[in-house]
């Protein structure tokens, strides 16, 4: 049976002013599955999270949340279906101030009016389920960047959501960290039928765990596929990426005038 549309994005385009960003991007997303969106730096990866997210509108096209087209939302409907969404930025984004528990009670005390003792065994579950139940009095600069992370996860999934959107959720981390969050993002979209979202560099980990891959270069999707046909791919873009070769579609030289020229060659021996 197959898989119900949580995201449809059709015929997107962004630019910020004059310079263009994403050109006619079609993605389709289904609920309870890891979906990674990889390119190279500055292709556009973290601006269609923003455009999901509704913190930037699109120029032309359309991002469609469970049946909703995102900047078309008022005020108000946007930062409800914002509720149902979970963010794990780049580096955690903890609140230093606050403590573990508090960092992953602060959305459910925010946007809800449960008492306090349900807030309780709902962050001590979350905590438990990304194995950091016994953290839970630590304050964020007494964590490693790997604790710091996990954290992060408990407090996306604190108010169930239907998405989660990871930004290079594997950055800076240690091989063995790297490992459990990637089995966690897995695991936590399975049991709670989320779809999710990574925005990733990290090829070889992110092929163990997501479903289906988009590959965007110079704005377009250059290459979509499961992770096997990925892997696979001929695609000279692709292969480039997939198996981290410094020179191809995207160059190791900058563009230049022949070096010859540049070290006036011709004229010395003339």
């Amino acid at each position: 049976m197959q898989s119900e549309t949580l995201i449809e994005i059709r015929d997107l385009n962004f630019a910020y002013g004059a310079r263009s960003i994403l050109n006619g991007i079609n993605m389709t997303m289904s609920r309870g599955k890891v979906i990674a969106i990889m390119g190279g730096s500055g292709s556009g990866k973290t601006t269609l999270l923003k455009l999901i997210g509704g913190t930037v509108r699109p120029s032309s096209g359309y991002v469609n949340v469970a049946g909703q087209v995102i900047h078309q939302l008022d005020r108000d409907a946007l930062f409800k279906i914002r509720r149902k969404m979970g963010m794990l930025f780049q580096f955690g984004a903890l609140f230093t101030d606050l403590s573990v528990f508090d960092n992953v009670a602060f959305q459910m005390r925010e946007h809800t009016d449960l008492p306090e003792s349900m807030i309780r065994d709902l962050v001590l579950m979350k905590l438990h389920a990304v194995g950091l139940r016994g953290a839970s009095h630590l304050m964020p600069v007494e964590l490693s960047g790997g604790m710091a992370r996990r954290v992060a996860l408990a407090r996306s999934i604190a108010l169930d959501p239907m998405l989660i959107m990871y930004d290079e959720p594997f950055t800076g981390l240690d091989p063995i960290s790297l490992s459990v969050i990637g089995s966690l993002i897995r695991r936590l979209t399975d049991a709670l039928g989320t779809t999710s979202i990574i925005v990733t560099h990290d090829v070889q980990e992110s092929l163990k765990i997501v479903d289906y891959v988009y590959f965007i270069a110079d704005g377009v999707i250059a290459a979509q596929g499961t992770p096997q046909e990925v892997s696979e791919s001929v695609a000279p873009f692709v292969h480039q990426f997939v198996h981290g070769e410094e020179d191809g579609p995207v160059p190791f030289h900058y563009p230049a005038q022949a070096y010859r020229a540049d070290l006036n060659l011709e004229n010395n021996l003339a």
